[in-house]
């Protein structure tokens, strides 16, 4: 058990499964008691389960993003049970693919809902509670390659992860303008193997913000659109994740981590 971030408290969203639970574990390993909350409850339980084993400390909550009470519910127990909050990882998104022209709007506006909405939600509710210790604190948005670039086929996905990107500055902005030490970045991984990619299977062409269908596994898509030839691990951006968290990260803030195996500049 390492020390980056001892006795921080952490809440990350979409934290059972993916990059969520892999930035849980990462920052557990460095000290954190980190509070996970996501839909999937029995993947949650596990991702509990398999930090205290490790020796960490860790709690989950059920809780949907969209949804402002289940905000203040989660923000009001880690106030309750722990008195402070130093880290907030927004890390639950989702992702549809296909053209502009046939994407629903129900579809476009759930999308958005999670992406952006549940991000807001968060800053909204958590930096309140962040703020009450004086030690300030780290927000981490989980935005992607895709808020960077466009994407023919992930239109929507682009704006949502495009609005997390500027949020994230303006928050930045704001927090500095009254001093609170609160640091604001925002996250944006490239191709990583995670379930996110079940959404967007079989759309697209090489050079995409998605899994083309011709090469047909992630693999391939890799090599042939990545500069360093191969996917990225959860674990990778875990390690963003923590750096950010941590005090080595002091004076970074409005910033964007890209950590893409260089997808994002070819």
């Amino acid at each position: 058990m390492g020390g980056r971030v001892a006795g921080k408290v952490a809440l990350i969203t979409g934290g059972a499964s993916g990059i969520g639970r892999s930035s849980a574990e990462r920052l557990a390993e460095e000290g954190a008691i980190v509070v996970l909350t996501d839909l999937q409850d029995a993947k949650g339980a596990e991702a509990v389960a398999a930090i205290q084993a490790q020796g960490g400390q860790a709690e989950y909550h059920h809780h949907d993003v969209t949804v402002e009470a289940d905000w203040i519910a989660v923000a009001q127990a880690i106030k309750a049970r722990h008195g402070r909050l130093d880290i907030l990882v927004n890390n639950a998104g989702v992702a549809f693919s296909g053209s502009v022209v046939d994407m629903p709007l129900a579809q476009f506006q759930l999308q958005n809902a999670i992406n952006i909405d549940g991000v807001f939600l968060g800053v909204k509710h958590s930096l309140p509670v962040m703020r009450l210790s004086g030690d300030g604190g780290s927000i981490i948005n989980m935005s992607s390659v895709a808020g960077l670039k466009g994407s023919a086929i992930l239109a929507g996905y682009c704006a949502s992860k495009g609005a997390v990107r500027l949020f994230t500055k303006s928050v930045a902005l704001e927090c500095a303008s009254v001093k609170d030490g609160v640091r604001v970045n925002s996250v944006h991984p490239g191709i990583i193997e995670t379930p996110i990619w079940d959404t967007i299977v079989g759309t697209g062409e090489p050079g995409d913000n998605a899994r083309p269908s011709r090469p047909a596994t992630l693999d391939a898509m890799t090599a042939d659109a990545v500069p360093l030839g191969k996917k990225g691990w959860p674990e990778d951006i875990a390690n963003g994740v923590l750096w950010l968290a941590s005090e080595e990260s002091r004076y970074v803030t409005g910033a964007e981590l890209v950590i893409d195996g260089g997808f994002s500049i070819r």
